[in-house]
């Protein structure tokens, strides 16, 4: 019987890995004899200067219907908005859900390569993975390139035989397990929504036109959020994608809630 630490990451496929990055330069040259730059060499001198700051805003909370997940759609490589249609959120199987924050590469490939993972334990434990279970997976795996230029934030989120859970994992191995989470450069005007608005015993409709609000809130004050605000609902039967609109509908919208009021 294959057991979760069977399926963990192998830590001598790191090292092989780390042994790679770490080898000496192969010297590649032409007929003439001209030399070329090593294919796997490291741009750290250019990527110093070029500031490629990534931007975005995910967050995710518990609630008594469940998980809320909603994030942005933005890319973006410093001053430069590489697209606004980028999917934030990674569907690891019909019950677990990851957010991207940091390099988009990183987020993507290392969580399909969990649900690949969560599908291999599934297979031979002939049940679901746990959210404990899969987080501590991702978070074994990035601790193995710990320092090694990974940029991560993501949040795991799902619902197992324990209720809805939220763990967030970073590139450097860490691991957290709480009721609310946002991580991004948006995050801390999305804090300021959450923290007003935010109770367990919310309905559903509450709890998803905060997530909503929270997210939109974000992208009017940071420059790295924005393009399409999408909402996701984690319950008993697993996630269900709830909403899509657009920032600047959304910003229509809610400014023109605010002269209502105003004008009463």
């Amino acid at each position: 019987m294959l057991s979760l630490g069977a399926l963990d990451y192998s830590p001598r496929l790191a090292a092989r890995h780390r042994e790679e990055l770490d080898a000496p330069p192969v010297e590649h040259e032409l007929l003439g004899g001209i030399g070329l730059p090593d294919p796997t060499e490291r741009c750290d001198d250019a990527h110093d200067v070029v500031k490629m700051v990534h931007g975005t805003t995910t967050l995710a909370f518990k609630f008594q219907g469940g998980v809320i997940v909603a994030v942005d759609s933005r890319a973006s490589a410093g001053a430069y908005i590489a697209s606004q249609t980028v999917k934030k959120v990674i569907e690891i199987n019909p019950f677990l859900l990851g957010t991207m924050a940091g390099g988009a590469a990183d987020c993507s490939y290392w969580e399909r390569y969990l649900g690949m993972r969560c599908r291999m334990f599934e297979l031979d434990q002939k049940k679901r993975i746990s959210v404990a279970g899969a987080s501590k997976l991702l978070s074994n795996i990035t601790y193995q390139y710990k320092n090694y230029g990974l940029s991560m934030g993501t949040m795991i989120c799902g619902w197992d035989e324990t209720g809805p859970q939220i763990y967030y994992v970073d590139s450097d191995g860490q691991r957290l397990h709480g009721p609310l989470f946002s991580v991004g450069s948006g995050s801390t005007f999305a804090y300021g929504v959450l923290d007003t608005g935010y109770r367990y015993d919310m309905s559903f409709d509450e709890a998803c036109d905060l997530a909503r609000r929270a997210i939109f809130a974000a992208t009017y004050r940071d420059a790295y959020s924005g393009g399409t605000v999408r909402v996701y609902h984690i319950d008993v039967d697993g996630w269900h994608r709830i909403s899509e609109d657009d920032s600047m509908e959304l910003f229509f919208k809610y400014k023109a809630e605010k002269e209502a009021a105003l004008a009463k």
